[in-house]
């Protein structure tokens, strides 16, 4: 069996509401994803439109279908060998510039 390993960014949005086909760590809220993390924030906007404020969480999407926070995402990055260089941003959290 494979490592889970980072596939995207991701946004997870906290409206309150259940949608289908989310990751399946997530209840409550959708998820957008995208190469990084403005591209969520654009796509969420040219869906739904401007909204002033919804709680979110910035984080990436694996390849077992969960989302995680930066933090989560950045140790599965240093086991995965996954930074775009021989070596590992310091730090404790992941940065979609870190990979790609």
């Amino acid at each position: 069996m494979s490592k889970e390993y980072i596939l995207c960014a991701a946004i997870h949005y906290k409206n309150g509401e259940f949608y289908l086909h989310q990751p399946k760590n997530i209840d409550i809220g959708y998820v957008v994803c995208g190469r990084r993390h403005h591209n969520c924030c654009n796509t969420r906007v040219i869906i739904q439109g401007f909204v002033n404020h919804l709680e979110n969480t910035q984080g990436f999407l694996t390849n077992e279908d969960r989302f995680v926070t930066r933090e989560e995402a950045y140790m599965i990055a240093v086991e995965n060998g996954q930074f775009k260089t021989d070596k590992v941003v310091q730090g404790t959290k992941l940065f979609s510039e870190d990979l790609w």
